[in-house]
């Protein structure tokens, strides 16, 4: 069986977060081909933070690079080059005004994996305080919400959650929690 080689790779951008390189490759079935590959530098950290009431807590961010005004999502961050756990700490207490007693590593993923190196890792956060309001409204986050677990899946179904990053992350909790087997 043939595998993907590559025969040169050039840098075509890169700044402080990403880089995108341009690979002269051999494809599988022999032919020759370019593929373009941006790399994360950085790996990024999704928290599904679980209140004593059962809830989610998600935030509602206004996208610029879809253009959406109301994507759900789970909080989420780059590591910049801190621990992992670090950065999942950071990016709630920034994003939701929230700090968690409990954290668990439920999972680690690669986004869009057919054009991107970008290493995700997933946290589950409980015994969840509030401590503060500083809420990172200068990165789109317009509001903090609390969805009943109960609730999730149907708001999954009706369109409301569509990023796929926080679905992935939640079905991860759903089965952490052993909601779904």
């Amino acid at each position: 069986m043939r595998t993907w080689q590559r025969r040169s790779t050039r840098i075509a951008y890169e700044n402080p977060w990403i880089r995108v390189r341009e690979d002269e490759v051999t494809r599988p079935d022999g032919s020759a081909g370019i593929y373009g590959v941006v790399e994360v530098r950085n790996p990024a950290v999704f928290i599904v933070a679980l209140t004593d009431a059962d809830e989610v807590v998600l935030v509602e961010v206004d996208r610029y690079t879809t253009g959406d005004r109301s994507s759900l999502e789970v909080p989420a961050g780059g590591t910049d080059g801190e621990d992992p756990l670090t950065a999942a700490r950071r990016e709630l207490r920034e994003e939701t005004g929230l700090a968690a007693s409990e954290w668990r590593e439920i999972g680690r993923m690669n986004a869009l994996n057919g054009v991107a190196a970008a290493p995700e890792i997933v946290y589950l956060a409980r015994g969840l305080t509030h401590v503060g309001d500083d809420a990172m409204l200068e990165d789109g986050i317009v509001a903090v919400h609390r969805v009943p677990l109960d609730e999730l899946l149907a708001r999954v179904g009706r369109g409301e959650i569509a990023d796929g990053e926080s679905l992935a992350c939640l079905l991860l909790a759903l089965v952490a929690l052993g909601r779904v087997g």
